[in-house]
């Protein structure tokens, strides 16, 4: 399985959930909040998983001067994330301090020779993708839980981008619907957890299994097949830098 944008350090217990993707096999990408959480979320990420290196958007205000040191650890992930803006109530005002993080992180990708980033674009899914068409080189984008509109869902695939989708998103209608329109050849799963949920309770990077039902569905395969496009997608993605 694979879970291709999950906290592993803001669980209660980053270490049992470790283990947990060990004995699951869950492939896993840990995104992480600041450039100072990376060395240490490295720690967590097994064989065949990997550590992002991020500011998230909701942050950015309040880290931007981490920027020095996202520029000095880049060299030594081939990963990014979570980054992006945010246009969510309480975020919105920051936008300027957003935008001048999300440019710097691009720019800095393109730099380097391109990185495989996973990107936040809440409520912003169109200045996202301006962003992106602005920096062509940074590498590929993963938009992590798309919720944006369907006019923007087609440029984001008209541009290249990829998906990744969860239960969390898919247990809606609204999820289900973007999901459908997104290329097979483009997606991947992901948990979000622990702030993705279904009902209370925070979601584990193995629940993913449930996204690979529902999208087993969608595509009319059984859950083996879905999986193997699955497996087929990270394999291209992985191996596109």
């Amino acid at each position: 399985m694979i879970d291709f944008h999950c906290h592993l350090d803001l669980y209660p217990d980053p270490e049992e959930v470790a283990r947990g993707c060990a004995r699951n096999n869950v492939r896993v990408l840990s995104v992480t909040t600041t450039p100072s959480a990376w060395r240490g979320t490295r720690t967590l990420t097994g064989i065949g998983s990997w550590t992002a290196l991020g500011l998230h958007p909701q942050l950015a205000h309040e880290r931007s001067e981490e920027l020095a040191l996202f520029d000095e650890l880049l060299p030594g992930t081939r990963f990014v994330g979570e980054i992006g803006l945010d246009g969510g109530l309480g975020f919105r005002d920051h936008h300027g301090d957003q935008l001048a993080v999300f440019d710097h992180i691009l720019r800095a990708c393109k730099h380097v020779g391109g990185r495989i980033m996973s990107v936040h674009s809440r409520h912003a899914a169109g200045p996202v993708l301006d962003r992106i068409e602005a920096c062509p080189g940074a590498g590929p984008v993963v938009l992590h839980w798309f919720s944006g509109g369907m006019r923007e869902l087609k440029r984001a695939i008209d541009i290249g981008c990829w998906f990744s989708v969860g239960p969390a998103m898919l247990n809606g209608e609204r999820g289900r619907e973007r999901a459908r329109l997104i290329p097979q050849d483009r997606i991947l799963t992901e948990s979000d957890g622990p702030f993705g949920r279904i009902g209370r309770e925070p979601l584990l990077p193995w629940q993913v299994g449930i996204a690979v039902s529902a999208l087993s569905e969608m595509w009319c395969s059984d859950t083996e097949e879905a999986q193997a496009v699955l497996d087929e997608n990270l394999r291209r993605l992985v191996g596109s830098l």
